[in-house]
């Protein structure tokens, strides 16, 4: 049974495993929950990052046997309800980490917060408002 306390875990590739760590690590601040490259034939690298004692986490994968190319679009986003304004030293850091502020496909999000693409083109959003706030 899914319930408020589940764990999730997404998954998708990277083309660069370290450049994609260096940004949701030193960039957004989330911590490294595992990370392998011990190159097993037939098994991918991994990396998985978030937030200690959290119940979700990103899982990261890239197979130097079958590469997959990251096909973002630019409605593929992890939104990060702040409930506070975005403040410049967090997206400063994010694109010194090798993200790219971008404008949002969806307006809302620029008026509400700030997307920054990641190494691989998938977009973060950093909301100002609070989970289920509708006002």
């Amino acid at each position: 049974m899914i319930d408020p306390a589940s764990h999730i875990r997404v998954a998708r590739p990277s083309r660069d495993l370290a450049a994609a760590q260096h940004f949701y690590v030193e960039g957004l601040g989330l911590d490294v929950l595992w990370h392998t490259t011990e190159r097993v034939p037939g098994e991918h690298d991994l990396l998985m990052v978030g937030p200690p004692g959290g119940c979700w986490h990103f899982e990261l994968t890239h197979d130097p046997e079958r590469p997959l190319e990251p096909t973002p679009t630019v409605d593929d986003l992890f939104v990060v309800y702040l409930g506070a304004p975005v403040e410049e030293v967090l997206i400063n850091r994010l694109v010194a980490a090798g993200g790219t502020r971008v404008p949002a496909h969806n307006p809302y999000w620029d008026e509400h917060g700030v997307t920054i693409a990641d190494p691989d083109g998938y977009r973060l959003v950093l909301c100002v408002r609070t989970w289920g706030q509708t006002a």
